[in-house]
């Protein structure tokens, strides 16, 4: 792969973004790494890959931040070819909460104005350009209701949408939009259910594949969708979750048995 190859990954600090970016990095990519805080961040510095890093700490809710990431990437690497927005947040309160409808919003900032931002700024540079590839981190959850989490599943049902919006719009310029919903994965998110005696392994049932995904898992479906073998996919959301969104939810009697 050429070392022209210039990636955005938001959400950068842990989990799925740092490994998606890592990833990149290994197969040639020169990433601007985003997280809301630089001691997330810090990771690069020990990167075997250090050099194809450009930490870029901020909010990603704010319009110039975004805009921001996108010139660093011209300014230091000479271009964009890839823009992985994937930097999100969960923590619904209940909805009988005074600060409900406050939390509400700054989810849907994180999650779906941030995804906005990032695609209208990255698309800038890639229609002058004719190609470019935009991916967004969905989720499973944004197909149904998960309890205590309203505000995480209205944001994710939204990315699904912005993805098929965006790929109509933006297909005439050679640009691709696709979106990557994981499903049960070990992250920082999911640790607190470490705690809870049982939870893991009881949500793994629910998992045909029965176990949990890791976050590499989740980073190949992104470089898959921004590789040339991806070349006629745009305006879809693909599954990376175990078969979790095909299953009803019901109990496996043959576990029982």
């Amino acid at each position: 792969m050429s070392r022209s190859e210039v990636a955005i990954v938001t959400g950068a600090g842990s989990g799925i973004g740092r490994a998606t970016a890592e990833l990149f990095a290994s197969r040639g990519y020169r990433v601007v790494v985003n997280d809301l805080s630089a001691e997330s961040l810090k990771w690069v510095d020990a990167s075997p890959d250090a050099q194809s890093f450009l930490a870029l700490p901020g909010d990603v809710s704010a319009g110039d931040h975004n805009a921001a990431l996108v010139e660093a990437a011209v300014k230091h690497f000479g271009g964009l070819s890839v823009s992985v927005l994937n930097a999100g947040m969960v923590g619904t309160l209940p909805w009988e909460d005074p600060g409900a409808v406050e939390k509400f919003e700054r989810i849907m900032a994180v999650n779906v104005t941030g995804v906005v931002h990032g695609i209208r700024h990255a698309a800038e540079v890639m229609k002058k350009n004719g190609t470019g590839v935009i991916l967004a981190t969905a989720s499973t959850s944004g197909l149904r209701g998960d309890p205590g989490n309203y505000a995480y599943n209205a944001s994710k049902a939204a990315v699904f949408n912005l993805v098929r919006a965006a790929a109509v719009d933006l297909g005439v310029y050679g640009i691709r939009v696709n979106g990557v919903a994981p499903g049960p994965v070990e992250t920082g998110i999911t640790e607190r259910l470490k705690g809870l005696p049982g939870a893991m392994d009881e949500m793994a049932k629910r998992i045909p594949l029965r176990r949990w995904g890791q976050p590499h898992e989740l980073a190949e479906a992104f470089f898959f969708l921004a590789s040339p073998a991806a070349s006629f996919i745009t305006g879809t959301t693909l599954m990376v979750d175990g078969g979790h969104s095909a299953h009803a939810a019901h109990f496996d009697l043959r576990d029982k048995a």
